[in-house]
């Protein structure tokens, strides 16, 4: 079957935030893919070219391999929009809305579906008495972590009081407001979506075992001491619960093309909560996505080039207007 003339191609990759270093892996990645399928694929980062030449050296779609801010937040996809070039991945709202874990876990609460108790800390809220409220209302073990970072940049599992208010300043050096979490114990679990609206399809589950649970920014993406299970192993039913679930929270924030959410699955009576969707997901040699579309038959190459195909703006664009 002959590839599809997408056109140029531009590989959004690297980027301003703190995962640049991932994005880099990522976007190197699907940038061979897609040439290895005879795409005319270039590498574009926004860090170090202006925008605007996207439309100006003639790009007819992008494949946004960016994460982190500026990246899957849905500026870049503000930007992609007013240019009218189509994009992989969530439109603006979805991608803004998915990337506050605040805004993303009350919305899911308020279409009732699980996710952890929490408590948010603004700058001003670092005394005693705030801290203490945090400790009574989610107990301990519980997650302190930056609601706009991902790859669990400036997370903290508390597990004594006193590590606390050292876990709030860490995450507050990545922004003033502090997200606190119920540590949910149990299995570690992440399911890939494909898609959009009624026709999202979840892909299977990956059950992630890390080392005394320490799923960090190093064992993610540089060292082989996790392991990962796909098939989850889980029971049937289990399996079909999370992506029921997955689907649900993925259409509640209007997210269209792929994702992939995080989930935690309580050993206690093997209830599923949702932690956070992913916009724009790692494809690095460690990546969750790729991993679970190898399972279902599904090559890299193959993934990023249908990934490719479902690229999109969220407004039609009609002709200028002669003057």
């Amino acid at each position: 079957m002959s590839t599809p003339d997408f056109g140029k191609v531009a590989v959004l990759m690297g980027g301003a935030s703190a995962e640049r270093e991932i994005s880099l892996l990522s976007g190197t990645g699907v940038l061979h893919a897609l040439r290895s399928k005879g795409v005319d694929a270039h590498a574009f980062d926004p860090a170090e070219r202006e925008l605007w030449t996207l439309k100006t050296e003639g790009f007819s779609r992008c494949f946004i391999a960016l994460h982190g801010r500026f990246g899957e937040d849905g500026t870049i996809q503000g930007a992609l929009e007013l240019m009218g070039i189509p994009y992989t991945g969530s439109g603006v709202m979805a991608s803004s809305m998915a990337m506050n874990k605040v805004m993303t876990k009350r919305l899911w609460s308020a279409e009732g579906l699980p996710t952890p108790r929490s408590c948010v800390l603004g700058p001003d809220q670092r005394s005693a008495a705030d801290l203490q409220r945090v400790l009574d209302t989610l107990g301990l073990p519980l997650i302190v972590k930056p609601p706009h970072e991902g790859s669990s940049i400036g997370i903290t599992k508390v597990t004594q009081a006193e590590q606390l208010a050292p876990a709030l300043a860490l995450a507050a050096q990545y922004e003033p407001e502090v997200l606190c979490e119920e540590f949910i114990v149990g299995d570690e679990v992440t399911c890939p979506v494909m898609g959009s609206g009624a026709d999202a399809t979840a892909l299977p589950v990956v059950r992630i075992q890390a080392p005394d649970g320490a799923y960090d920014y190093q064992n993610k993406y540089f060292t082989d001491a996790v392991s990962y299970r796909c098939p989850s192993g889980l029971p049937a039913t289990e399996e079909a619960q999370i992506a029921r679930i997955v689907l649900a929270a993925y259409r509640a924030l209007g997210c269209r093309g792929w994702g992939r959410a995080d989930l935690m699955v309580r050993a206690s009576d093997r209830k599923p909560f949702l932690l956070e969707m992913n916009t724009s997901p790692g494809m690095t040699g460690h990546s969750l996505v790729p991993m679970s579309a190898r399972a279902q038959g599904i090559s890299y190459e193959d993934l990023c080039l249908r990934l490719l195909a479902l690229t999109a703006l969220d407004a039609s664009h009609p002709p200028r207007r002669s003057a």
